[in-house]
């Protein structure tokens, strides 16, 4: 049996409360931070979802931005400590795992806050199960993203590589050892800035023993999830039926730290009567000096997201 690693490097940030509830197939893992329920029944929450080779450890600057607030983080199917979970994956499993977390931790309703792929699973829990959002916040995701080249239409001709780039490398290859692992990372160019958090989020990656360590994200997940990130008319359904305030927020540097970012200056806002109308419409944000990863990962990202996200819970 392999052997899960915790990243245990100190952030000087609150370690999450470790959870596992039942869906589908097994136990859904995470985290959470924040007052518990049995500390602040009436607290409001936050469901965190992260994106699409992440997990839960993607999250630890934003919930002391977030006082008074349970920020429940899992790890979704097919990845970190979800990791073993059988398919069927897509978006409608994921909202769908969603659901029953939210169940198991009594939880009636959240705001919800996507980055990247967990933007998408955040709309189409919003899509499915209006009911359990108060509120949509999508960071640098969960908008259809342009369609890769040689690609005509939405659907399995998209591949990890046309949503990932070269990072989607590591989903196939084994380390010897957790310092190689950090140095694969090291070498990416978004984490010009190693710092404690980026580094728990690598080493919790891993799984496995040395000298055969991998990372905990499931291929088979990842092409069936990215493969769905390109709109169609399952998921434009879901966009027009959200009935909750949302906010996209922007990055304008890519996954590589590129000045080409994920989204278009300008295409987030051909959404903006299209999305929430009830509420004005999707309201856009541009989010300075990030790339894709910091948007979250860096101070500066986070406290930008948090400032977004503190209204909507204050005002519900």
């Amino acid at each position: 049996m392999s052997q899960l690693l915790d990243g245990q490097a100190d952030s000087g940030l609150a370690a999450p409360r470790p959870f596992r509830v039942p869906v589908a197939g097994g136990e859904l893992a995470g985290g959470e931070w924040g007052p518990s329920a049995q500390e602040a029944p009436e607290a409001p929450v936050v469901l965190a979802v992260h994106g699409i080779t992440a997990s839960h450890r993607c999250w630890p600057l934003l919930p002391p931005l977030l006082p008074g607030v349970r920020v429940i983080a899992p790890d979704l199917r097919g990845r970190g400590r979800s990791g073993g979970l059988p398919d069927p994956y897509g978006l409608a499993s994921h909202a769908a795992d969603m659901v029953a977390l939210l169940d198991a931790l009594g939880v009636a309703q959240a705001h919800v806050v996507g980055h990247s792929m967990g933007g998408f699973v955040s709309v189409a829990l919003a899509g499915t199960a209006a009911s359990r959002v108060s509120s949509l916040t999508l960071v640098d995701g969960g908008l259809p993203l342009a369609l890769p080249d040689g690609v005509a239409a939405p659907g399995a001709d998209a591949t990890p590589e046309d949503v990932l780039g070269p990072a989607a490398a590591r989903l196939s290859m084994t380390f010897p050892d957790r310092e190689a692992y950090r140095d694969f990372w090291r070498a990416h160019p978004a984490f010009g800035d190693w710092t404690p958090v980026v580094e728990g989020y690598v080493d919790y990656d891993l799984e496995g023993t040395e000298p055969h360590l991998r990372t905990s994200t499931n291929g088979t997940a990842v092409a069936t999830d990215g493969a769905q990130l390109f709109g169609g008319e399952t998921y434009d359904a879901w966009l027009a039926s959200i009935a909750v305030p949302t906010t996209f927020l922007r990055a304008p540097r890519g996954l590589l730290d590129e000045p080409r970012s994920l989204y278009a200056p300008g295409y987030a806002e051909t959404f903006s009567d299209r999305v929430a109308a009830a509420h004005g419409g999707l309201r856009v944000v541009e989010v300075e000096d990030v790339n894709h990863y910091t948007i979250v990962m860096a101070e500066d990202g986070a406290r930008r997201v948090a400032e977004e996200v503190l209204p909507a819970v204050r005002s519900r």
